[in-house]
């Protein structure tokens, strides 16, 4: 990893204020990395996905997560200003800010419905669209997540539940858990937060050599994450059912690739499927034995270098 050849904070609306960096060379190809989560925030690591000879690099926090503030972890934090759409008008900010005029859109799990949403509401400032780890945060992806693939891991989705507290409704985990996490009592909080995050581990967990990368986080992060996580799945990412499936005709010309893992359970590869059918100019990569994210690297370095040439 390298460190990045600039970075600030630019305020945006809200009282928000977020952290970006650029990597790469400044007369590149403008890419932007979309982190998933939500909450997950700007890991350096993206950088690994580009070359730096012949991209310039954009990552940025995306709103209370990462450096950006205020703290989406803190309950005092306001949330109803961080939704899909404040995330979009965000994007569009930064790339005034930075003077780019266009850029490739490269998203990972969640990056992967923002990139979308973004794409679908700006076609003209998105020259390309690498998606990996793909999902649109419908309501029907976030019931299989924290609900029906309890079927694959009973006895690690009753814990999930129970920590959720009696009353809460086992087909809407992510309200029930949003409410817990913004609890003034820390000892709530932060026990939501450790039960949220080994759920997370749980399902993304399905090859071999998958290690937990979140419940072993310091709390501050788990907190943060958690947090927006079940924010944004309570609300199903703040899109109309199926908005994102039905509205690909804003981006079908868009060149595209989909890349996702036929072993990914948190994801099951029908939803990049589906998409893939009404975008014609994308090619879709199923990489068999392939998880969440694992083993996908390769191939979307191949399709961002394909589609910046």
């Amino acid at each position: 990893m390298t460190a990045p050849r600039t970075q600030g904070l630019l305020p945006v609306t809200d009282h928000n204020t977020l952290h970006w960096e650029e990597h790469g060379t400044p007369d590149g190809t403008p890419c932007l990395v979309l982190h998933g989560g939500p909450g997950s925030g700007a890991h350096p690591g993206f950088v690994n996905f580009f070359d730096p000879h012949r991209h310039r690099i954009v990552l940025f926090d995306q709103r209370g997560a990462g450096r950006s503030t205020p703290d989406a972890g803190l309950p005092t934090t306001d949330l109803t200003t961080n939704t899909t759409a404040h995330l979009i008008d965000d994007i569009e900010a930064l790339r005034t800010a930075r003077g780019i005029d266009s850029w490739v859109v490269l998203g990972t799990s969640w990056g992967s419905t923002l990139g979308l949403a973004y794409a679908q509401a700006h076609p003209n400032r998105v020259r390309a669209l690498v998606l990996v780890a793909v999902t649109t945060t419908s309501a029907t992806e976030v019931h299989w997540l924290t609900h029906a693939m309890g079927r694959v891991f009973p006895e690690q989705w009753q814990a999930f539940r129970d920590a959720a507290g009696p009353d809460a409704d086992p087909h809407r985990l992510p309200a029930a858990y949003a409410r817990l996490l913004a609890d003034p009592d820390p000892r709530v909080r932060e026990s939501a937060a450790r039960a949220w995050c080994r759920w997370e581990d749980t399902h993304m967990a399905t090859t071999a050599d998958s290690t937990p990368s979140l419940s072993t986080r310091p709390l501050d992060f788990q907190l943060r994450f958690a947090r927006l996580v079940t924010h944004y799945w309570a609300h199903h990412a703040f899109l109309p059912h199926d908005h994102l499936l039905d509205t690909m005709h804003r981006i079908a010309h868009l060149p595209g690739a989909l890349v996702h893992g036929r072993l990914d359970i948190s994801g099951p590869a029908d939803t990049a499927w589906h998409l893939s059918r009404r975008w014609p100019a994308a090619t879709l990569h199923i990489i068999e034995g392939a998880g969440h994210t694992k083993g996908l690297h390769a191939t979307a370095v191949q399709a961002l270098d394909r589609l910046t040439r």
